[in-house]
């Protein structure tokens, strides 16, 4: 009988992979705290009007890439593609959003169905953060100022360009959309096949296109910023000023567009060139129609969104995971001969006890010295703490450093946990 394997594009992360996904994500965890963000969960499956009416019918990931089907009540639903939808739908139906402001993160799998491709899957992982209620500029530059804190809290703040863009409203980018079709037309038969299709549907998309015919073509297209009306020209001024303020540097792109119809104002990414074409590593921007849109009362908005696969595959890259995330251990508790088996227990609990934030790990399954060192030396602890019977009788234990050219101690049990803990601190 043939084995069944995971679903093309869905991946397993195994264990030798957790800690650094345990390590970007308790980081994140972290900064986010420090900025006064909360938590929210939400469902991985929603009614497929949820997406419709939010990213819009004519995107891509609606035409081509959702995961919908319909449930036994013949009800429509979709596999989450994004999280900002979900989280304004969760906000709107239980109250958090009326008279208040809110900052909001979440994280876990989203999907689309697309083509596999280095640290781009059909299930992956993001973490989001939104935030409601708040109408200037200095909520979007808390959040480039809050992602530029993460990336040197990562050690990726010199692999790391934040772009920034203005797209004005919704008003001042039909009145664009038309002038941008009238130009593109006239060159419609040289654009690539994606572009000529999105000249129908979503123009403003064929301004990132990396086609080099279409790239050519857009060096004489009109220029959004041209077409700006004065209080997002007004709000973009407010918020370059305050990144400067902030020392956080920036690079204006006037080709910057977002994919999603809900976008309008202030749109960013963050870029790496340490990945090839795959370089943005977080991107968002304010949606301020998208509360109403969803049956809500007028909202302003503001959020991003960074891809997990992709920040690990940038980590992983050049080499910045710190060595301590993949050690599995940091004391290795031993036993030698059955008289030691349950002293040797009950002195790994004291151990944890003593050094909650410690990993010791007990050797289970018996054998001999030298295959229990070697799963020691195995598990990455830095020291293995060597329990038999004659050390039972004595009321010690040996103490191997398994890092370090250092000899073996003999340490009385209840001065163990001091001394593991000023060894492990150094």
């Amino acid at each position: 009988m043939a084995k069944i394997q995971a679903i093309r594009g869905m991946n397993d992360i195994l264990p030798e992979q957790t800690p650094v996904w345990q390590f970007v994500e308790s980081t994140v965890r972290r900064v986010l705290a420090q900025y006064g963000y909360q938590e929210i969960r939400m469902p991985i499956v929603e009614q497929t009007d949820l997406f419709k009416r939010s990213i819009g019918e004519v995107t891509d990931i609606v035409e081509k890439e959702m995961y919908t089907f319909e449930d036994r009540n013949g009800d429509s639903l979709t596999l989450r593609p994004e999280g900002t939808a979900g989280c304004v739908r969760a906000a709107e139906e239980h109250g958090l959003l009326f008279n208040q402001t809110r900052r909001l993160w979440y994280t876990g799998p989203m999907f689309r169905h697309e083509r596999p491709q280095k640290g781009r899957y059909r299930q992956f992982h993001q973490i989001g953060v939104e935030c409601f209620g708040m109408n200037g500029p200095d909520i979007d530059a808390e959040l480039l100022i809050l992602t530029a804190r993460l990336w040197k809290e990562l050690g990726l703040a010199e692999h790391t360009r934040l772009e920034i863009n203005s797209i004005g409203t919704s008003e001042s980018r039909r009145v664009y959309r038309s002038a941008l079709v009238d130009y593109l037309g006239q060159f419609k038969a040289d654009l690539d096949a994606d572009s000529q299709r999105r000249l129908e549907s979503n123009p403003l998309r064929i301004l990132d296109s990396k086609d080099p015919s279409t790239r050519k073509i857009l060096e004489n297209a009109p220029s959004l910023d041209d077409y700006l009306d004065e209080e997002s020209r007004e709000h973009f001024e407010r918020l370059k000023a305050l990144l400067e303020a902030a020392g956080v540097n920036y690079s204006v792109n006037p080709a910057l567009v977002r994919g999603l119809d809900y976008y309008g104002k202030t749109v960013f990414e963050w870029i790496t060139d340490s990945l090839g074409a795959q370089g943005t590593v977080c991107a968002g921007g304010r949606y301020d129609g998208l509360v109403e849109q969803l049956g809500g009362k007028p909202t302003f908005a503001v959020g991003f969104a960074m891809g997990l696969e992709r920040l690990i595959l940038l980590l992983e890259t050049l080499e910045l995971v710190p060595e301590h995330v993949n050690s599995n251990a940091d004391v290795y508790v031993t036993a030698m001969g059955e008289g030691a088996l349950a002293p040797a227990l009950v002195l790994a609990e004291q151990l944890r006890a003593a050094l909650p934030e410690r990993v010791i790990v007990s050797h289970c399954g018996g054998g001999s010295f030298k295959s229990q060192m070697k799963k020691a030396d195995r598990s990455g602890a830095r020291y293995a703490v060597i329990l038999g019977e004659n050390e039972v009788a004595n009321g010690t234990a040996g103490l191997k450093p398994l890092r370090a050219d250092e000899p073996q101690a003999e340490i009385a049990q209840d001065k163990l946990a001091d001394t593991l803990a000023a060894a492990l601190a150094n």
